[in-house]
């Protein structure tokens, strides 16, 4: 494996000097110059691959940035680290582990890792087979009716990926035996879970209980209120559990102990990061959505974003020119928030993914040398849907003070009339489509040009508080159209973008100690909460009280 980099502050004196040199003339300079000096500038910083297309024009560099940034991405053996991901070394080093999602994708005749390919289809191969049998209405309850709504109970990684894949792909939901519809639950608070329930029937209800280690707390506090609630139908010493629970962990044990029978356990894996894990039997909810077929597709085009990310020049490369950009942006332009605007409703959850992956990933402190860092790691990253984020923030975008970059996303193809009865009414979606395309490439050219992009016979006139600076950096991703296929180009895309920066930082993109302590020490204080135990010695004095309050509320 290659030797953790030197700390930014001090590698590549030469380089490093370049980009500083090139960061002082860019803090000045506008976007509005850089597209006067150069007509050719979006065939220059534009690439194509397959169904997708980056532009990243409105990026704040030229030539001499970008050469640079390869360089330094070159001087801190990105290939050799790309190397490292695709293979069994345990380059998560703080947990020793490997970091294979990309085995998940493999296709099952990939000769060169049958070893991992193999187990990997073993466990799909079993996935797919539960949803044929649910799709053709052939799974029954305890009750012998048929399964019609199947919740997924899980959290993180769990809940965020299989959540986000299936809005986004709602376009490609299966037509079933009997409707058959996938719901989500997440939250802690029991509410969430509680609202749903009262809408289902028990007879008809499957859960799945997704939990990569089967110890999270919420987890299996939103499985047990299932259980009870199932129990009041069908009583505590039934046999409900094999009919109406399947479970997905790397502990098998665990799920035998709670009661889920052998043959609805699916399988993980200790390399499987729990925010990298749809593409798994985690995906369970995904493939009860798409199907088997939608759902190949989805792991096809994510295995094609693998093999471009291993194989293309750093200068074509989507993932590493996304990186590089970033980097650029949040290490020299001091540009500390990004934001992620997809210009499509089914991309609704996308933002709420990336904030988990980007930011659990790469929100750390510490370089793999075991020093603390010097230099700014991950960005904060949020967004909306756009045309919903042009009516909250984008005041702020275009006007404000700080300095943010962003993403736009938009699919070029949304409907087509033979998805409708009446030729008129595509027609109409089609035009509402073009709609938020044309708002899609104003939003980016206003915030790239400023003044510039509005009408000049208007600016001699127009008050300050009408006018805009500009020079906000953003790229644009287009995907043909949004189907299992790009989506799973655009997910790897971005997980490979995080691999990328975290070399570059020379931080371990793959652990989360931070999120693993907060659930320990409310381990700690549930017992206070509960009054088990009395004694709240050795707490701050803003917990111990709250505490008091929260019990003399609770008491009554």
């Amino acid at each position: 494996m290659p030797q953790p980099s030197a700390p930014l502050a001090i590698h590549d004196a030469e380089i490093l000097a370049t980009l500083d040199r090139l960061k002082q003339q860019f803090t000045q300079r506008h976007l509005n110059e850089l597209f006067a000096e150069d007509e050719q500038r979006f065939d220059r910083f534009s690439v194509i691959f397959e169904q997708m297309i980056l532009d990243f024009s409105k990026q704040r560099i030229d030539s001499s940035v970008l050469d640079s940034l390869i360089q330094f991405a070159k001087k801190h053996h990105l290939a050799e680290w790309i190397e490292q991901l695709f293979s069994q070394q345990c380059i998560n080093y703080t947990e020793q582990r490997a970091a294979m999602h990309w085995a998940l994708r493999l296709p099952k005749d990939d000769l060169l890792h049958s070893e991992w390919a193999m187990p990997v289809h073993l466990q799909l191969e079993r996935m797919f087979a539960l949803v044929e049998k649910m799709h053709a209405g052939q799974c029954r309850g305890s009750s012998g009716e048929v399964i019609q709504d199947v919740v997924n109970i899980g959290v993180g990684g769990s809940d965020l990926g299989p959540l986000m894949v299936t809005q986004a792909l709602s376009d490609f939901k299966q037509v079933t035996a009997k409707p058959l519809n996938v719901h989500f639950v997440s939250t802690i608070d029991g509410s969430q879970l509680s609202d749903l329930l009262h809408q289902l029937r028990p007879e008809t209800t499957l859960f799945i209980i997704s939990s990569k280690s089967f110890a999270t707390i919420d987890t299996l506090s939103n499985a047990q209120t299932a259980r009870l609630w199932l129990e009041k139908t069908f009583g505590a010493q039934s046999q409900f559990l094999k009919q109406h629970f399947v479970g997905v962990s790397t502990k098998a044990d665990k799920m035998t102990e709670w009661g889920i029978a052998a043959d609805n356990q699916f399988l993980l894996w200790d390399w499987v990061g729990g925010r990298y894990s749809l593409w798994s039997c985690i995906g369970l909810p995904i493939a009860l959505s798409i199907g088997v077929e939608g759902f190949k597709q989805l792991l096809a085009g994510a295995h094609k974003m693998d093999q471009h990310f291993q194989q293309t020049a750093f200068e074509k490369n989507i993932p590493v020119l996304m990186a590089l950009l970033g980097l650029w942006n949040n290490n020299f332009l001091n540009i500390q928030t990004h934001a992620v605007l997809p210009y499509d409703g089914r991309l609704k959850y996308f933002a709420a993914y990336l904030q988990q992956l980007e930011m659990e990933s790469n929100g750390k402190s510490i370089q793999r040398s075991g020093e603390k860092v010097t230099f700014d790691t991950c960005p904060i990253i949020w967004g909306e849907v756009g045309p919903n984020a042009q009516h909250a923030f984008y005041q702020l975008l275009h006007q404000g003070t700080h300095a943010v970059s962003c993403d736009f996303i938009a699919p070029i193809q949304r409907y087509n009339t033979d998805q409708f009865t009446y030729v008129e009414n595509a027609a109409a979606l089609i035009e509402q489509h073009h709609l938020a395309l044309a708002n899609c490439l104003a939003q980016s050219r206003l915030l790239a040009f400023g003044n510039q992009a509005l009408d000049p016979a208007d600016l001699p006139s127009l008050p300050l508080y009408k006018q805009y600076s500009g020079n906000q950096p953003s790229s644009t991703l287009l995907l043909d159209e949004l189907n299992p296929y790009s989506l799973g180009m655009l997910i790897a895309t971005y997980e490979h973008k995080v691999f990328t920066q975290s070399v570059l930082w020379n931080i371990n993109p793959f652990d989360q100690w931070g999120v693993e302590k907060g659930k320990n020490i409310a381990d700690q204080l549930l017992p206070l909460l509960n009054a088990d135990i009395a004694d709240t010695r050795g707490l701050d004095a803003s917990t111990q009280g709250l505490i008091k309050m929260l019990r003399e509320k609770i008491d009554g």
